[in-house]
């Protein structure tokens, strides 16, 4: 991990095409600006969490029950 410090309205460079920017440090918070292309998505890790989660969780959805509504309306 690399670790770097910053100051208000400093930046970092992540590759060519992603530019974070310190907005404001206040107390034990800090907001930070991300510039990226549209195609690169960003998300706070609790959220990228709960994500993984749901699409884990669907994924494990019985696919029997799935195939039998199906098989059920092809049978129309």
């Amino acid at each position: 991990m690399l670790i770097l410090s910053r100051k208000i309205d400093e930046k970092i460079k992540i590759g060519n095409e992603i530019t974070l920017t310190i907005i404001e440090i206040r107390g034990d918070q800090v907001k930070i600006g991300v510039e990226a292309p549209k195609n690169v998505k960003v998300f706070r890790q609790e959220v990228f969490n709960a994500i993984q989660s749901e699409n884990k969780a669907a994924s494990e959805i019985p696919s029997v029950a799935g195939m039998d509504a199906i098989t059920k309306l092809l049978k129309k």
